[in-house]
């Protein structure tokens, strides 16, 4: 385990299944122990993991899910093969209840294989889920996922979206980075990645800090969270997480909202355009095009276009609306044609 001496702050105050305000615009991670001890989920879980698999069998709609499997050589770690060319595990699309009948049969087992169930919908696959394990934040309309498996390591990476992460069988442990530690992270490839997002490419298991040596840096701005069955974390967006499951029975929920219209999209997309358009330039011309990027974007203050007849500012109007967004976007494919 790494020595990381900052710990996350805990809110143990709350009632179950209820969130202080407060709580959900922090920019920093909170833990809320024992938020979900009253659910039926973390209620059968506690009893043993067969109480809590066949809970989950009992709200399961028969359709196949998507799992991971990695052999016992991967020791739970998701990760790339060794020359990066793929991945160290081989998805399978198969009956829930095989899954976990298989996660029960080596739970045992000291070398487990690797068996991950990411992020799956929770509506489209145990569709009364939510009804009995309410986290009582539906007027943020989140997207609710479970993650189902045995002792995984998930490489640190961040999410677009805040993320109230409800622990609900098992033990789990966030080692969290704030956003601009990226730089000391090693990020890997964008395009091609275990699930979807950048991770680290440091072993938190056996950090090599000759390789990664700025990763000293990192871990002095860490911050852990250790969560038990019942607990949940609120994880800002953005921040870098890698999450490392501890018992042979896990289960996570997460639940994501954007705090940012849908209508503005994702990002990432103008991360993509930036590396087409500007990462190339000479570096003078970069720096110029970085005082413009802080002036219309990181640095805007409400008051900084006051200069500007409200008539003609067009896609500097505030706030952007879904008409406006729709311009943009349209005039953003027109000159992206090759």
């Amino acid at each position: 385990m790494l020595a990381i001496t900052n710990k996350v702050k805990e809110i143990s105050n709350c009632q179950p299944g209820d969130i202080p305000e407060f709580v959900l615009s922090s920019t920093q991670p909170l833990i809320l122990r024992g938020f979900g001890d009253k659910w039926p989920m973390v209620i059968e879980s506690k009893k043993s993991p067969e109480h809590s698999a066949n809970y989950l069998r009992k709200l399961y709609n028969n359709k196949p899910v998507f799992s991971a499997y990695g052999e016992p050589e991967t020791q739970g770690r998701v990760f790339y093969n060794d020359d990066m060319s793929g991945f160290n595990f081989k998805n399978i699309r198969a009956d829930l209840n095989i899954v976990l009948d298989k996660l029960l049969a080596h739970a045992a087992d000291n070398k487990p294989p690797t068996i991950y169930v990411a992020s799956t919908e929770i509506n489209a696959w145990l569709p009364s889920y939510n009804d009995e394990n309410n986290a009582s934040i539906d007027h943020l309309k989140p997207f609710t996922s479970i993650w189902i498996g045995n002792q995984s390591k998930i490489a640190a990476h961040y999410d677009f979206p805040n993320n109230l992460a409800c622990c609900v069988a098992g033990k789990r442990r966030f080692t969290l980075f704030p956003p601009e530690q990226i730089a000391n992270l090693y990020v890997g490839p964008i395009e091609m990645s275990p699930g979807g997002r950048e991770i680290s490419l440091i072993d938190f298991e056996q950090p090599d800090f000759k390789k990664f040596p700025k990763f000293k840096q990192a871990l002095e701005a860490a911050q852990v969270a250790e969560l038990e069955a019942g607990d949940a974390l609120f994880l800002p967006a953005m921040w870098w997480h890698h999450v490392k499951a501890l018992s042979a029975f896990n289960v996570l929920v997460t639940h994501w909202w954007r705090d940012s219209p849908a209508f503005m999209g994702q990002p990432e997309n103008a991360l993509k355009l930036a590396i087409l358009s500007l990462r190339n330039l000479p570096p003078a011309q970069r720096q110029a095009w970085k005082a413009i990027f802080d002036y219309y974007i990181f640095d805007y203050q409400e008051n900084d276009l006051d200069h500007i007849p409200d008539f003609v500012k067009g896609m500097l109007s505030q706030p952007l609306d879904v008409n406006s967004a729709k311009k943009i976007r349209a005039d953003l494919l027109n000159k992206l044609k090759i």
